[in-house]
C-alpha cells in the first residue's frame, strides 16, 4: 500500500507510545510502517523534491501535531513519551484521529490555525479556502513549514550542551548585526554555570552603545523575578538596553514588568527564537527553492 497521509498516522502514532516508555522517533517510524503493513519500496519512497523518505515526512507531521495537542511530549532529543490525554484520545478515538480531533484541545487549536491566513469559504481546521490564489497557498504553506522547523529547531536547542548553546547566541546576535567584528562578539560573553549565558555585546560595529544580554535553556516558563533580576543586572552595570533569551516562554506577569521598567527590556521567547534562527541562517541550511515568475510588461513594450 502506498504511504498513509499524517492523520492516519495519529493512532499508530500514539499506539506505539502506549506502553509508557520513552521511544525514538526512528523507533516509531518502523513500528508504524510495520503496522501497516508497508513494502521496502514505500519506506524508501521519497518527496517529489528528492529532500526527504515520504514516510519520514508524514510521521514527522503527526508528531508535531500530537505534541501540540498535548498527546506526547518530548523528554530529549528525537525522544518522546505519551501523556495521560494521548493515552485517554487513543481509548476514545482508537479507529482514528483527525486534525478536527486535535482541535478540540485549545493548545493545538492555536497553534494549528494561527498559522495560516482566514478564508471565507474554509469549512475545517485542516483545509485553506478555494478563495485563495494561488500565491496566498505558497505563502500560507511557506509559514507552516517554518512553523513547523521552527518547533524542531526548539526541541534540538532545549537538548544542547549550555556552552554550546552560549555559541548559538552568540553566531545569532552577530548574525543580526550586533557585537562588531566576529572576534569581538565572541569577547564579550562568557561562559556560564547555570546553563546560558550573561553578556555585553556591542549594538553596532562603533560600539555606541552596549547590550546586556541573558539566554536561559530553561523547559519552565520565565517569570517576573528572573526579569526583575536581569534588570537589577542591567541597573548595576548602568546599562539601558537588554536583551532576554529564553527556550521556553515568559509568563504575563514577566511581560508586564518588562514593558513597565525605564530600561529597554527585549523579551525572545522559544518560539521567536527559532523564528529568529530561521531568518538568519543558524542552524539550518536551504534545501529547495521556487522560482516565481511574471510577465515582464517593459519587454513588450518594446515591440
Amino acid at each position: 500500500m502506498a504511504v498513509p497521509d499524517f492523520q492516519s498516522m495519529f493512532v499508530p502514532f500514539l499506539s506505539v507510545l502506549s506502553d509508557g516508555e520513552e521511544h525514538a522517533i526512528k523507533q516509531v517510524t518502523e513500528a508504524i510502517a510495520d503496522e501497516m503493513d508497508l513494502t521496502r519500496q514505500d519506506r524508501e519512497e521519497m518527496l517529489s523534491s528528492g529532500s526527504q523518505r515520504r514516510l519520514a515526512n508524514r510521521v514527522g507531521w503527526a508528531r508535531t501535531h500530537l505534541k501540540h495537542a498535548k498527546l506526547i511530549e518530548y523528554t530529549g532529543r528525537g525522544v518522546m513519551k505519551i501523556t495521560q490525554r494521548g493515552l485517554d484520545s487513543l481509548s476514545s478515538h482508537p479507529n482514528g484521529l483527525t486534525l478536527k480531533d486535535l482541535d478540540q484541545f485549545a493548545e493545538h487549536y492555536e497553534w494549528h490555525h494561527k498559522k495560516r491566513p482566514s478564508s471565507p469559504a474554509s469549512t475545517d481546521g485542516d483545509q485553506r479556502g478555494s478563495t485563495s490564489t494561488p500565491e496566498e497557498q505558497i505563502a500560507s504553506l511557506t509559514t507552516e513549514l517554518n512553523a513547523k522547523l521552527a518547533d524542531d529547531i526548539l526541541a534540538q536547542v532545549r537538548e544542547m550542551d549550555p556552552y554550546k548553546f552560549e555559541q548559538l547566541v552568540i553566531d545569532l546576535l552577530f548574525a543580526m548585526g550586533y557585537g562588531g567584528s566576529r572576534a569581538e562578539a565572541a569577547k564579550v560573553t562568557k561562559a556560564s554555570n547555570d546553563e546560558g549565558i550573561d553578556g555585553i555585546i556591542s549594538e553596532d560595529r562603533l560600539g555606541l552603545d552596549m547590550i546586556y544580554v541573558q539566554a536561559k535553556r530553561w523547559k519552565d516558563s520565565v517569570g517576573r523575578k528572573e526579569i526583575q533580576a536581569f534588570v537589577g543586572a542591567l541597573a548595576g552595570k548602568q546599562a539601558s538596553k537588554g536583551v532576554f533569551i529564553t527556550t521556553s516562554s515568559f509568563r504575563n506577569t514577566a511581560i508586564e514588568y518588562a514593558e513597565a521598567v525605564t530600561q529597554k527590556v527585549v523579551l525572545i521567547d522559544g518560539e521567536r527564537l527559532g523564528e529568529l534562527m530561521i531568518e538568519y541562517d543558524i542552524g539550518v541550511s536551504r534545501d529547495q527553492a521556487f522560482v516565481l515568475k511574471k510577465i515582464d510588461s517593459d519587454y513588450f513594450e518594446d515591440m
